[in-house]
């Protein structure tokens, strides 16, 4: 076989797969302005009570990871990094995004909570798990070295590399000239497949590199985007009886909101002065259960963080909040930080932002982490206590706990941070049957993407979903050139 046969292969295998597409797509529900991407969801993998604890634990570690906080006090920030990628409980939301000229496509974490970009480079010193793609700067035409080391630094290891400036494509809007790292070393564990990187969406206040970031260097060119801001919708499979590798995660949109996927307003709470950098809120209310929890004075500073997974805030407050549910106790050795509590108990919180009146709640299906008894009978809380004394991180970390209950707006002027109450065409996608996305720029491309697998059997909560795409441009994933090159072995 010959390299002449290169070009009929991948057009025969892209028009299988549209064909594919074509049949199972869903409907577009709405047409707006902006555009938009699905997310992959990490399914929540069954674990046995003896994996339980160091998992959990190794949560908490990297949250403290990111933010400086706890065990990691008197490290350098991390930024760029998220290890719960390999926690697998609720895991992570993963979008994808094109590098280079041609554009080859990566799936990427969407992290509110740094400000870098960075991918994994082929021909990585440390062990890459199967099914990563790894960026080659000699197979790009645009690609420009800045001989600038770059170095990520984290609780259990690090990721470093060179920075170094590309075009960068997403959701259908291009930087010719965007500043990310090509991290060319990695420790064991740093990444799992599918995901080749990181995509952080904070503010350049934060970026470890200096560099805008590539939804910033939209928002600052007033005649890019209809709207300077960037929104979520994040799908639930925690609850579902089956659930694969690879599940439909919900939407990203850049440059407007989606008003298929919620209902009502936008409740927008400015960021607070001086606090630019994460996407700071200050939470004014929490109740348990409808009793009211105490906030103390300079406790209250909440990071909305998409890389997160869970909810992490003051040992004091935390421990109030528990108090107000029945049977619940503080969890020792690797489960320090976390409290225990009967499954069935009625663990029901809800959270206020600035001047908001509006009380957001986290369902109990969100609260509820992981069984944590053979029996079934206890279960682990999704808030935990960080510690942030000594450090200027925040308080409080919001991660997907709660962000799944609500659409979450990012705007850039004036900053700020917005909720707005689910549509039924969102909750609809909750537990629902159907493909998990392949990487795109904007529109369904035309590419090969990894196959899921089962994790578990027997889906209790099934529905139908439709997801908003945007137009842009297809391209070939790294995982199609792979399989094209291996017929022409």
């Amino acid at each position: 076989m010959t390299m002449r046969l290169l070009p009929w292969l991948l057009t025969v295998t892209c028009l299988l797969f549209c064909a594919r597409e074509a049949i199972a797509a869903p409907p577009r529900p709405y047409a707006f302005n902006g555009k938009s991407m699905c997310l992959s969801r990490r399914s929540n993998r069954l674990r046995s009570v003896e994996e339980v604890g160091p998992m959990v634990r190794r949560h908490k570690l990297a949250v403290e990871a990111k933010y400086g906080i706890g065990h990691a006090k008197n490290q350098k920030r991390a930024s760029g990094m998220n290890l719960i990628t390999n926690q697998g409980a609720d895991a992570s939301y993963f979008g994808s995004l094109a590098v280079g000229t041609p554009p080859v496509s990566f799936d990427v974490i969407l992290d509110t909570g740094s400000s870098d970009l960075w991918i994994a480079a082929g021909g990585t010193t440390a062990d890459i798990p199967s099914g990563i793609c790894t960026f080659s700067p000699s197979s790009s035409s645009s690609f420009r070295d800045l001989n600038t080391t770059f170095l990520i630094e984290y609780g259990s290891g690090a990721a470093e590399g060179s920075l170094a400036e590309d075009t960068v494509q997403m959701a259908g809007f291009k930087v010719a000239s965007q500043v990310f790292a090509v991290v060319d070393e990695v420790s064991d564990g740093a990444l799992s497949a599918p995901v080749s990187g990181l995509m952080g969406l904070g503010w350049q206040q934060i970026s470890s590199s200096g560099a805008t970031p590539f939804w910033e260097a939209l928002a600052e060119t007033n005649d890019t985007l209809t709207e300077p801001l960037f929104a979520f919708q994040l799908t639930r499979y925690s609850n579902a009886s089956e659930v694969w590798s690879l599940e439909p995660g919900g939407t990203f949109t850049l440059g407007a909101t989606n008003a298929s996927l919620y209902k009502g307003d936008i409740d927008y709470q400015d960021i607070p002065s001086g606090q630019v950098g994460y996407w700071m809120q200050e939470i004014s209310a929490i109740t348990v259960n409808g009793n009211s929890i105490s906030l103390a004075s300079g406790s209250s500073y909440a990071a909305i963080d998409t890389g997160t997974t869970l909810l992490g805030g003051p040992q004091a407050i935390i421990a109030e909040i528990y108090a107000q549910i029945p049977g619940s106790e503080a969890g020792t050795g690797d489960l320090d930080g976390y409290y225990l509590y009967p499954c069935d108990s009625p663990a029901t919180v809800t959270l206020k932002f600035g001047s908001s009146s509006i009380a957001w709640p986290i369902s109990t299906t969100d609260f509820q982490y992981m069984s944590a008894s053979s029996d079934g009978n206890m279960c682990i809380g999704s808030l935990h206590v960080i510690d942030n004394a000594g450090t200027t991180a925040p308080p409080w970390v919001i991660g997907d706990t709660f962000l799944k209950n609500v659409y979450s707006v990012f705007r850039y002027d004036p900053p700020s941070v917005g909720f707005a109450v689910l549509s039924e065409t969102a909750l609809k996608m909750n537990g629902a049957t159907g493909s998990a996305p392949s990487p795109t720029i904007g529109s369904v491309a035309a590419s090969l993407s990894a196959i899921p697998t089962r994790v578990n059997t027997d889906r209790s909560n099934s529905g139908s979903a439709t997801f908003g795409y945007g137009a842009g441009t297809s391209f070939l994933t790294c995982a199609a050139v792979a399989v094209a090159a291996a017929f022409l072995l």
